[in-house]
């Protein structure tokens, strides 16, 4: 039996405003704006190699670590992230007050 290769850790790509995880090639990254003490997370990219594996989900905790690393609301417009944050209560209160209603999330 052979093991699966381990995930690589999430890298912040300054340089295009996403954070990454590449292995064997590819990459899938969230994308990222930051504005006036919000980060807009507008879309996301999974490669169909890496779909089933987590690494969506592992790129948006690592998004809203960031986020409180930083002090920032969170903005999901990409509908993973949004998803991800419904499903999360322990990211509640990073959702930027303009998003909490359309979340279904309690101001």
């Amino acid at each position: 039996m052979t093991d699966a290769p381990a995930i690589p850790d999430v890298m912040d790509n300054t340089a295009d405003h996403r954070f990454e995880i590449s292995l064997d090639g590819e990459t899938a990254f969230a994308e990222y704006r930051l504005v006036h003490g919000a980060i807009i997370l507008p879309h996301t990219v999974v490669p169909p190699a890496f779909e089933g594996k987590g690494i969506a989900s592992r790129l948006a905790r690592y998004a809203m670590q960031y986020a409180r690393d930083h002090e920032l609301k969170v903005i999901p417009t990409c509908p993973f992230m949004a998803a991800y944050m419904q499903k999360h209560p322990e990211s509640h209160e990073l959702v930027h007050r303009l998003y909490r209603e359309r979340l279904g999330i309690a101001p």
